[in-house]
Formats: structure tokens, C-alpha cells, sequence
């Protein structure tokens, strides 16, 4: 090992004024340091999101029956609380674990040379969206598991996994101008594919907050619809994004797209397949914990196969790959 680098307290003062900055002048990361970054951030998106699907399905929305503290008198569960105030409590953990990942995606993006101020920007989204979560979650907790407050957590979740997918995207990518791969009917279909799908996310909560897995082992408010009836139009706004994912597939191999958005179509079209089987095998089955949980988890590989169809319709080049060379200086260097 080398000798440890002196600190002066004017190397202090200018890490606390600016800790990004002094890091981005001491330490370059690799492009793949920068995609891994984005590419973990993703994963404990999808990660915080399944964790929480268990807090509910093993009922223990309320093992910690306050926020911030878990009790008044504690800030961590205690030994009467058991088994549901340690999920609970371990769930909330897991917020500074996925605060951390998104911090190093922020801090490798910053330091990168040249600075991609794109993924940057996207990184500190994606915090606030944390944030802000964060503390809907504590309302969720304060209000006795709301289903309307459930549902917004839920999909405050998905628009955090939509900005940490396409920094992942970014990551990957250079910062030109973005150059269309396909026509602008082909873009309409696809964006016509990511409302529905966002829809059928939507009517999941609704389905979530009518029936069962309530979230707590006592009495909590459901919303009053009739579970059947949700249940069979979230079926059926399913086949109305697999049918669009098929025709979207047959659209790419007619005009002859590139390989990349059609593999992106192909991907979506399996991982709907196996969402769907999930789905139909836990209506039938009196919806187990289980099956639920992996419905969930589901859910976030069809949104992010959605939003990767979304993002190869385009590439973006390096911003210097875009400058052609002056005509004269051409014909001078000829």
C-alpha cells in the first residue's frame, strides 16, 4: 500500500463546499463504472419495489404503527413487536440502500470526463422521486394503509423505475441529437404501447386496493369496487398491450427496422407471456402470497421491457461524431 494522501483543512473546506466537484477532480470512472452505476440503480428500484409487495402480502403494513420513529418511545422495532415490525422496519432500511445506489450513479456521471450532465440530471431525479416516496410512504403508514395512498406509492415506484431506466439508457449512449431509427407512425404505435401499459399498471392498483392483501393483519379500508369486474378489466387492457406488442412487432419486420428494436418488441412480447401465465394462475388460485409477489415483481420487467422498445427507437451518437468536417478544409487536406 502507498502512503495515505495528506488532508489539509483547505482540501476539508473544499470537499464540503463542493463534494462532487472535489471528487470529480481526483477520480475518473470508466464507461462501464458509469452504465454499472445506472444499471444498479435499476436494480434497486425494481428491488424496493418487491420488497415492499412483501411487506404487504405477509401483513405487516403496520408492524411499525408510526413514521419516522417505528414507535414513539423507538426509532427501531422492539422485541414485541416481532416478525412484522422487523420486515417493516428492514423495508424502510432498504430506502438508504437504494439512496446510496442512485447517489453512485449521481457521482459517477459527475465525475466522468467529459461530464454527462444528462445522467446527472436524471440521477438527481431520481433521488427526489426517493424522496418524495419516502415520505408518501410514511403518510401510507400514518393514514392505516390508505388504498388510495397505497396506489400512488406504488406508482411513484414505477415513475422512479421509468427515470432510473432511461439513466441506465443515457448511461450507454452518447449526447448528440437523437437520430430516429424507424418513422414517426412507427414511434406513435409504440408511444400508444406505453400508455397502455402505464393504464393497466394503474387499474393493478386498483385491483391491489379492492381485494385482498390488505397489508395489515386488522380491519383496513378497501376500495369500494367490485374485485371481479376490476379484475377482469385489467385482463383486459392485458390483451390490449399484447396486442399492440404483437402488431408492433409485425409493424418493425415490415419496414425492415434495425435489430435492435425489434430483439427490444421480441423481449416484450415473452415477458408479457410469462406475466400473463402469473396472472391467470393466481386468479384462479384464490390469489396465494406468493403468486402476488412475483405478479409485482412482473410488473417492473413488463415496464421496463415496455420503455426499452420506447428508447431503441432512436440512437444518440457522440455529440463529436455529429460535427462534419468544414467543406474547404477538406478539399485543402486533398
Amino acid at each position: 500500500m502507498g502512503p495515505m494522501p495528506k488532508w489539509t483543512r483547505a482540501d476539508l473546506a473544499e470537499a464540503a463546499r463542493n463534494p462532487l466537484a472535489y471528487i470529480a477532480e481526483r477520480w475518473t470512472p470508466t464507461q462501464r463504472t458509469v452504465e454499472r452505476a445506472a444499471l444498479i440503480a435499476v436494480v434497486m428500484a425494481v428491488v424496493i419495489v418487491v420488497t415492499g409487495g412483501a411487506v404487504r402480502l405477509t401483513g405487516s403494513g403496520l408492524g411499525c404503527p408510526t413514521w419516522p420513529r417505528c414507535t414513539d418511545q423507538s426509532l427501531t422495532p422492539t422485541d414485541a413487536m416481532g416478525f412484522h415490525g422487523v420486515i417493516e422496519f428492514g423495508n424502510r432500511m432498504l430506502t438508504y440502500v437504494l439512496c446510496a445506489a442512485v447517489g453512485w450513479a449521481i457521482i459517477a456521471a459527475r465525475a466522468a470526463k467529459p461530464m454527462r450532465r444528462s445522467v446527472t440530471r436524471l440521477g438527481w431525479a431520481q433521488f427526489w422521486i426517493v424522496m418524495g416516496n419516502a415520505v408518501l410512504g410514511g403518510i401510507v403508514v400514518l393514514v392505516g394503509l390508505n388504498p388510495y395512498t397505497v396506489a400512488a406509492h406504488f406508482l411513484l415506484s414505477t415513475a422512479l423505475l421509468a427515470v432510473a431506466v432511461l439513466t441506465w439508457q443515457r448511461a450507454r449512449e452518447g449526447d448528440g441529437a437523437p437520430r430516429p431509427l424507424v418513422g414517426k407512425a412507427v414511434v406513435q404505435l409504440t408511444w400508444l404501447l406505453v400508455a397502455a401499459a402505464g393504464t393497466l399498471i394503474a387499474v393493478g392498483t386498483v385491483v391491489t386496493g379492492a381485494g385482498r392483501h390488505a397489508g395489515d393483519t386488522s380491519e383496513v379500508y378497501r376500495i369500494p369496487l367490485d374485485w371481479t369486474m376490476i379484475t377482469q378489466l385489467h385482463a383486459d387492457l392485458a390483451w390490449v398491450v399484447v396486442a399492440l406488442a404483437v402488431a408492433l412487432w409485425f409493424v418493425l419486420k415490415a419496414v425492415d427496422a434495425p435489430a435492435g428494436p425489434r430483439a427490444r418488441a421480441r423481449d416484450l412480447f415473452l415477458v408479457l407471456m410469462g406475466q400473463g401465465v402469473i396472472g391467470y394462475v393466481q386468479y384462479f388460485t384464490k390469489t396465494p402470497e406468493i403468486l402476488v409477489g412475483l405478479h409485482m415483481f412482473g410488473s417492473c420487467l413488463v415496464w421496463i421491457a415496455v420503455l426499452r422498445v420506447l428508447l431503441a427507437l432512436r440512437e444518440r451518437p457522440d455529440a463529436t461524431a455529429e460535427v462534419p468536417a468544414p467543406a474547404d478544409s477538406a478539399l485543402a487536406s486533398a
